[in-house]
């Protein structure tokens, strides 16, 4: 019996060290055949719909077009395996949270990278890439959709939306732990990062408060402060001062500053009258 044709692959990134790297791993493959690389997005959709590769290798963040907006602009010619590479926890989330065929987290290493490359392959070869497809539909549906815009609830009546994320992902060394949403207390901006606190604990992440309560998902939180978010069914407590100005206090005695202008919403948000 002749030996089964290779798979048949495209690599995607915008940085050439990222880029080769990927290339050099793959080389070392026999089961996959590297048919073309791109450094964008737009030479990427281009390059994809040319060759028809089986496995499109791509990073998520990229200038201009971005891995998603690669996905968006393909369609129906997305390849049936699609392994995503990036350097940002909460994208990799995203992969992970609608069972993408794998994410590889930069800066990886070969045991790794060849860990996502034998699953990629396994779950093609079991012809899964029909799921892949749906997989890729429903990240790219996510990253379209806004988020609240301050001191929206992000739990505003509207459509059921299942596929939005219900956990977090922190790196604790070399691993992501997943943090269910509903067990975030509050969360505060600090410069680059948002401290997060959860029953007790304390996760530092790589975004921004905004994009955090589009993380969050379904769930009842809202924006107190320009820099503070807060889960509603924690608080227990408020105090109004006479100029306008307050606190509330959660479950467990943490007091925070409510800004004069998100009294109002917070009022409403809590169900209270008057």
């Amino acid at each position: 019996m002749s030996a089964p044709h290779p798979f048949r692959a495209v690599v995607v990134d915008d940085e050439p060290e990222a880029r080769q790297a990927v290339l050099t791993f793959l080389a070392q493959e026999p089961r996959v055949e590297v048919v073309g690389e791109a450094g964008n997005g737009h030479d990427a959709v281009a390059l994809v719909r040319r060759e028809r590769p089986d496995l499109l290798f791509v990073d998520i963040q990229m200038p201009g077009m971005d891995g998603f907006g690669v996905m968006e602009a393909l369609g129906d010619d997305v390849p049936p395996g699609v392994v995503f590479v990036t350097a940002h926890d909460e994208y990799a989330l995203k992969a992970f949270e609608v069972h993408a065929l794998d994410y590889v987290l930069k800066p990886f290493g070969r045991p790794r990278f060849a860990a996502a490359v034998e699953q990629a392959l396994r779950r093609l070869g079991n012809q899964e890439g029909g799921a892949s497809r749906s997989t890729v539909s429903a990240v790219v549906d996510r990253h379209r959709r806004p988020a609240p815009e301050p001191g929206e609830l992000a739990d505003a009546p509207g459509p059921a939306r299942p596929d939005r994320p219900r956990r977090l992902g922190v790196r604790v060394g070399n691993r992501i732990v997943l943090v269910a949403a509903g067990e975030v207390d509050w969360a505060e901006a600090d410069g680059d990062y948002v401290r997060v606190n959860a029953r007790g604990a304390v996760h530092l992440l790589s975004t921004s408060l905004q994009a955090l309560l589009g993380l969050l998902g379904d769930g009842p939180f809202l924006r107190i402060h320009r820099s503070v978010v807060v889960n509603l069914d924690r608080v227990r407590e408020l105090h109004r001062e006479p100029d306008g100005s307050g606190y509330l206090v959660l479950e467990g005695g943490v007091r925070l500053r409510v800004a004069r202008g998100r009294w109002e919403s917070l009022v409403e948000a809590l169900g209270l009258s008057g």
